[in-house]
């Protein structure tokens, strides 16, 4: 039988284990339950399997069995992550999650479910392997780095030698139709930091603001300033976002505050662009601070690098996928996507491809479905499958080309 013959038998059992999960979202590092799933449906399979010390990540090793001429070892890694967001469900399904304020908004449970498929498959095909596959279940990739973590307690040699390849699947509830897979060589996802400002002012009362000093009109003059900055500053072929997502000032409507604050994410394309967006927004920012007398403290956190495909990986991954699904389902697309992805850090060391898998409901409309993140977005499990019979055939293939 095929690999995607093996895995769509396993479509009733991945499905039980992706509802579990989704039922049963965690947050952040510290996911005991989502770990101790993940452990319960890789028992029983030839893996030497370790855990985190930092966070409640699992690493499970395959050895394959093929011999080599050359007597090496490659490995080849295969990520999917674990973690949920802090998000109150509103979806509407029976297995919706039963813990207020947070839910598998962004499609993890679905990426846990296919790799665990993965290594059923790959299992079954222990002696076709001519190396090994390291299987990343990580913790923390909302905005966490828990693939930092990883890396720093030794996922990428888990095997022993170090990987050769990696490769990560995500799913969309929007923008795709289902069972779409696409990639691109290069820049795949932004570069995201987060920024939060505070202005400090001196507060008094709001009928005579020249005895104070307002801190409320200089992060407004900022926010404008932000926009213009990128519009004016930055190549439009090289591009960066920079978006206000949170302001917060004074108590009543007479009373000038003593201190006005923003948060503010920033993605960008490239390290010039990261570079220059950087330096933009830190110079706005003090410039008009100064210009009304104010000051303005800046915490610039890079959160997570450009996530970039090398050119061979993610050629060999779209040809891959073409010969598993056929070519109208496979698409090598034009531009990156504005989103980020901790998977950045494996690609800074390790070359290989980021994926994305269309998972939208089939009673949806791609261009209009709510979006990852959304209280209301919604995946078909559907495309589980797909998902598993794609991260195995990933893995026997790139070994027999190492």
């Amino acid at each position: 039988m095929s690999v995607c013959d093996d895995a769509a038998d396993l479509r009733e059992e991945l499905t039980e284990l992706r509802r579990a999960l989704h039922r049963e979202p965690e947050i952040g590092l510290d996911l005991p339950r989502t770990q101790e799933k993940v452990l319960a449906a890789l028992d029983g399979l030839p893996l030497e399997i370790t855990t985190g010390e930092r966070l409640s990540s699992v690493t499970a090793v395959l050895r394959g069995g093929a011999a080599r001429a050359d007597g090496r070892r490659p490995a080849v890694l295969l990520r999917g992550d674990m973690d949920a967001l802090p998000v109150q469900e509103d979806t509407g399904l029976d297995y919706a999650s039963r813990i207020p304020g947070r839910m598998h908004a962004c499609g993890h449970d679905l990426h846990v479910a296919g790799l665990v498929g993965a290594a059923r498959l790959l299992a079954a095909r222990r002696a076709e392997l001519a190396g090994d596959v390291v299987l990343m279940f990580q913790p923390g990739e909302e905005g966490m780095g828990g693939a930092e973590i990883m890396i720093d307690e030794g996922v990428l040699d888990a095997a022993g030698e170090g990987a050769v390849a990696a490769y990560a699947l995500h799913v969309f509830s929007t923008g795709l139709p289902q069972g779409t897979i696409v990639s691109r060589s290069g820049t795949a996802m932004a570069a995201s930091d987060a920024v939060h400002v505070v202005v400090r002012g001196k507060g008094g009362h709001g009928s005579s603001p020249h005895g104070a000093k307002d801190p409320v009109p200089a992060l407004a003059a900022m926010v404008g300033a932000l926009q213009t900055m990128v519009t004016r500053e930055l190549d439009i072929f090289d591009p960066a976002v920079v978006t206000v997502g949170s302001i917060h000032a004074g108590t009543a409507g007479n009373v000038i505050p003593e201190t006005a604050s923003m948060d503010v994410t920033v993605r960008s394309f490239s390290e010039e662009a990261h570079r220059r967006v950087r330096a933009g927004v830190e110079r706005t920012v003090r410039g008009i601070a100064a210009a009304h007398g104010v000051e303005a403290d800046i915490d610039y956190a890079e959160q997570y690098p450009v996530t970039v495909n090398a050119p061979d990986e993610a050629a060999f991954a779209l040809g891959t996928a073409r010969d598993l699904f056929g070519g109208a389902r496979v698409f090598d697309i034009p531009r990156p996507m504005a989103g980020s992805e901790d998977f950045s850090f494996v690609l800074q060391q390790v070359p290989g491809a980021f994926i994305g898998l269309g998972a939208c409901p089939a009673d949806r409309e791609p261009a209009t479905a709510p979006m990852n993140h959304s209280p209301q977005a919604a995946y078909d499990d559907a495309v589980l499958p797909d998902a598993a019979a794609l991260l195995a055939e990933l893995a026997v293939r790139r070994l027999a080309d190492a």
